[in-house]
């Protein structure tokens, strides 16, 4: 029975101090890129959140809309003409804006995201909301977000300890006098990158609200609902064709695309989150090349040993090939398992959607292998240039 030399391995763990700063070193640089991507994809996963709760088929929005938190409302009678197009059962309107929530301990206002429903037509498809939507029929009665940020006060404790009757005032941008209304229920939705709380009216309660900035046949978003069987990609194209330009239509999966886009393109944050992970990578390409390079510099002598016995090039090239990769992968599990406490304790303390997925698990292995792999190629340079005539 033939054993090979694991020589890889053993030259790395030769000097055990330099090995486990090395491995120390690219679990730090696989930690940078779970916490980037996992940042990132909060950030897509919370602006889209609205969008996935909603029910419906078809959405209805302005032509000038950029994303669901910038105010650009159209004509309600877009979406009643909408309502005309064989195999549309139901529209429903939605009107979306912020306020100024006042803490009902110290007093400070807080931006909130309101959103407006009708109360008979449930465009919000959510676990709670069915079970109270009722309540919001009621004038000046709303529903609060209890995933909302902590600046709100203590909002949900006071509900759940039986205070039904909570008089919260809420303030248009533009007004310093407040409107009072009363929290009758709670929902689960949670904040994003724009968003730090939410509520949920009626459509009437926004109105009244926004009283003196909100014209009554100005909607922000239409929510439109197919009939069952019916193809929903030939009504799109009808609507598209038939409706003036001043409305864009998208499916769900379109609506949500639209607002990732957004985020990713065109403001300043997306920019930052694809530069963050690139340079990780890039300085991960680094760190391991110099690991590479002082183990190759320091084994040269055994490397042109190796030449003048008989070995050629490609075996220690596969020797450095096979040190990167495992620097890779036990780089990667230190970091792989501190980054699911960071994901933990990042969730709790910013109520954001920040997941441990097997898509983020899947992309920063292979980005490591790569990033070692990478560095591994350029470290080779050094290596051909052993001489077994340098030890003679």
């Amino acid at each position: 029975m033939v054993f090979r030399i694991p020589l890889a391995w053993l030259q790395l763990v030769r000097n055990k101090g330099r090995f486990l700063v090395a491995v120390a070193g690219i679990g730090f640089i696989v930690i940078l890129m779970f916490v980037q991507l996992g940042i990132q994809n909060a950030l897509y996963s919370s602006a889209t959140q609205v969008h996935q709760s909603l029910r419906g088929d078809l959405f209805l929005v302005s032509s000038q809309y950029k994303s669901l938190t910038a105010n650009q409302s159209f004509y309600r009678t877009r979406l009643y003409q909408a309502l005309g197009f064989d195999g549309v059962e139901s529209v429903s309107p939605m009107y979306l804006g912020f306020a100024k929530f006042k803490n009902p301990v110290n007093g400070e206002k807080y931006s909130i995201y309101i959103i407006g429903i009708e109360p008979g037509k449930v465009a919000i498809n959510l676990p709670e909301i069915e079970q109270i939507l009722e309540k919001i029929k009621i004038p000046d009665v709303v529903l609060f977000d209890q995933n909302s940020r902590p600046e709100f006060g203590p909002v949900v404790e006071r509900f759940e300890e039986g205070n039904t009757a909570q008089i919260i005032e809420i303030f248009p941008y533009n007004s310093v006098k407040g409107y009072r209304v009363r929290i009758g229920g709670l929902f689960s939705l949670g904040p994003s990158f724009g968003v730090d709380g939410n509520l949920i009216v009626s459509d009437s309660t926004f109105l009244r609200i926004f009283l003196n900035n909100r014209a009554s046949e100005m909607i922000d978003v239409g929510v439109i609902t197919l009939a069952p069987g019916v193809e929903p990609q030939k009504i799109l194209e009808n609507m598209r064709k038939s409706l003036v330009n001043d409305v864009l239509i998208f499916t769900k999966q379109e609506f949500k695309n639209f607002e990732k886009k957004y985020w990713a393109t065109r403001t300043p944050i997306g920019f930052l989150f694809n530069l963050m992970l690139t340079m990780g990578f890039v300085i991960g390409v680094v760190i391991v090349y110099q690991i590479l390079y002082s183990n190759i510099s320091t084994q040269m002598t055994a490397y042109a040993t190796l030449k003048a016995i008989g070995y050629e090039n490609n075996y220690l090239l596969n020797v450095v090939f096979q040190q990167a990769l495992i620097l890779g992968i036990l780089g990667y599990l230190p970091g792989f398992a501190i980054s699911l406490g960071i994901y933990d304790f990042a969730m709790q303390a910013t109520k954001l959607p920040i997941i441990m997925s097997l898509n983020n698990i899947l992309i920063i292995l292979v980005s490591t292998i790569l990033m070692c792999i990478t560095s591994g190629l350029l470290a080779m340079n050094k290596l051909r240039s052993a001489d077994p005539a340098d030890i003679f």
